[in-house]
């Protein structure tokens, strides 16, 4: 792999290996880095970090020469900070976020990224007012250091977080602006309707809305919608509107260079992609026959 290259895929963690079977998981695909979950996305179950070999795992991860501080840990989706209609949504949100930046802490892991949030029908306003109000409580009163990284959406549903602009939004009413950071989902930000075609123009306005500094991960996705469809579906590497060559910019940007790039791509007849496509960027060709090597019909 390209040394300057730092690019893995979304990882599973679960019994009995828990975080070594994540970094198995990767070292499998040829990846250097990866995106786990603390626990299911759906719902608020958790584990103690010690009995899903947390400790063992950051050993590890030395071992076999993976940089913990390119991990990334994704938040949960039921976590919606946003939500001013129904205060229970927005307590439990507060509440167990608070526990995730010191379960992602355990791991060693620097930085999670997180969906902002949904304002589900009290405006976009008054929205932003809430997450605000919920990321000042939870980081105001954080021990760990984690880094909250804000992901740009796709503008799905009521979603916040489509435009650039609602990121600086909320990093401005934010106290503690060194922990918060960007993630870059090439395609939410298609889908939100940026050209993702032309990767200088979106970098070069991240820059003036939010500042380039703020950018922590870039999430590599193709998008199985046109620009500007709000829709927020996932696609393999090249298989999408959005399309390999353009990716492959994202991926080698010298930009981006520092940054881990991560695959959320969907499985293929119930089989994950990713050391497939993880050969197909560092060989630097894509493959139109993936699908079907991996049993699609």
């Amino acid at each position: 792999m390209d040394k300057k290259l730092i690019l893995g895929s979304h990882v599973g963690m679960s019994a009995p290996d828990y975080y070594i079977g994540s970094i198995n998981e990767a070292l499998s695909y040829g990846a250097n880095t990866f995106m786990i979950y603390t626990g299911a996305p759906q719902n608020t179950r958790r584990l103690a970090t010690e009995d899903m070999k947390a400790a063992e795992g950051i050993k590890y991860l030395k071992e076999k020469g993976i940089d913990v501080n390119h991990i990334v840990a994704h938040a949960p989706y039921i976590i919606n900070l946003g939500n001013s209609v129904k205060p229970e949504t927005y307590e439990l949100a507060v509440t167990f976020l608070q526990d995730e930046l010191q379960r992602v802490a355990d791991f060693g892991i620097k930085m999670v990224v997180m969906h902002p949030g949904a304002h589900v029908g009290a405006g976009v306003e008054a929205g932003l007012t809430q997450i605000i109000e919920g990321l000042n409580t939870v980081l105001d009163n954080d021990k760990s250091g984690t880094i909250i990284a804000l992901e740009t959406m796709a503008g799905k549903g009521t979603e916040i977080g489509r435009t650039f602009e609602e990121i600086r939004a909320i990093i401005d009413g934010v106290h503690k602006k060194e922990q918060l950071g960007v993630c870059l989902d090439t395609c939410h930000i298609n889908d939100a309707g940026y050209d993702v075609h032309d990767i200088d123009g979106i970098l070069d306005e991240f820059d003036r809305i939010i500042g380039l500094e703020y950018l922590k991960v870039v999430h590599v996705n193709d998008s199985k919608n046109e620009r500007g469809a709000g829709k927020d579906r996932h696609e393999n590497i090249g298989f999408g509107t959005i399309g390999y060559e353009t990716l492959m910019k994202y991926i080698y940007s010298p930009r981006l260079a520092h940054l881990p790039k991560i695959l959320e791509t969907p499985y293929v007849n119930g089989v994950p992609p990713y050391g497939h496509e993880i050969k197909m960027i560092k060989d630097k060709v894509w493959n139109p026959n993936l699908k079907v090597e991996l049993g699609e019909n």
